[in-house]
């Protein structure tokens, strides 16, 4: 079961983990298109200095964008994929719980605990209310 569980959760987390690898990438990218920019600007030395700031400015915006879509963008995105499928992959591990307690045999008030016990505490109901709910109230 636990293989299983592993398993599956590997192959949901993979879109996740390439939009970090995608947000580790991009301030390299910006920084190789500000050094074009440059070079370009470098071939380009003998212009006026407003048309160099010019291409000096465009060159710059190459790294600006490529921080910004890091860091602004697609990592905090990649965060919260990763946040979502985490919640996602809690309730296997719930029903992971409640099979186990089964399987050992205990009681079915036992049996509830064990799983209430492993659903994360922002979503977790109440003892009380998991007995309330068990006597029909």
């Amino acid at each position: 079961m636990d293989n299983a569980l592993k398993t599956h959760h590997h192959d949901d987390i993979r879109p996740a983990d390439m939009m970090q690898g995608l947000a580790d990438a991009l301030p390299a990218l910006g920084i190789v298109a500000a050094v074009l920019g440059v070079v370009k600007t470098m071939g380009s030395i003998d212009k006026p200095p407003s048309i160099l700031g010019g291409m000096i400015g465009s060159a710059l915006v190459g790294t600006f964008l490529g921080i910004l879509l890091a860091y602004g963008l697609v990592g905090p995105l990649a965060g919260r994929l990763q946040q979502v499928i985490d919640a996602d992959a809690a309730i296997y591990h719930v029903v992971k719980q409640i099979i186990i307690a089964s399987l050992h045999g205990h009681p079915q008030p036992l049996v509830i605990e064990a799983a209430r016990s492993g659903i994360p505490h922002h979503n977790q109901p109440g003892f009380a209310e998991v007995f309330d709910g068990l006597r029909g109230r």
